[in-house]
């Protein structure tokens, strides 16, 4: 799977005028309505998987979709995205700033809210006032999958 979204990344947006397009998919949709559910462990394919995600987010722009995107973060990538990273590990330094450059950028759009769960923060002993103040605490993403989803957002996994 990660040589295949690499691949993608690599040939650009999958939304050129001459190219492969979503226009079947997505006839008659105006919104899209989508749940990530964040907690892929390895930083590395963490920053692939939230760059095809934000690749996302502008290809349903670029076909006049509304966007209305959560990014449910769960699990180890609750660790990366605290206000000080200090603890994190060096050699994985480099992919911790990315996947927050990431996200910093999506958490300024339209339509996007990321949340973080609270039972992550406290199993992995990370203070919710450390999260970054863009980002929303909720008490359970679990919980915020199943409420989604019976408003009829899809769900995604990404873990």
């Amino acid at each position: 799977m990660l040589v295949a979204v690499l691949f993608a990344l690599s040939a650009g947006s999958l939304q050129a005028a001459d190219g492969p397009n979503d226009a079947a998919a997505l006839k008659g949709v105006t919104m899209g309505k989508v749940v990530f559910d964040i907690a892929t462990p390895k930083p590395e394919t963490l920053v692939v998987l939230l760059t095809v995600v934000r690749e996302t987010y502008d290809d349903l722009v670029a076909q006049k979709i509304v966007p209305q995107m959560v990014l449910a973060i769960r699990g180890a990538p609750v660790k990366a995205i605290k206000t000080n990273r200090d603890e994190l590990p060096l050699e994985s330094y480099d992919a911790y700033e990315r996947i927050n450059d990431i996200l910093d950028d999506l958490a300024k759009r339209p339509g996007v809210r990321i949340e973080v769960c609270s039972i992550s923060t406290r199993m992995l002993g990370v203070e919710n006032a450390r999260i970054k103040p863009a980002f929303h605490v909720v008490g359970n993403t679990w919980v915020s999958l199943i409420g989604y989803q019976a408003r009829g957002y899809a769900v995604i996994p990404l873990n």
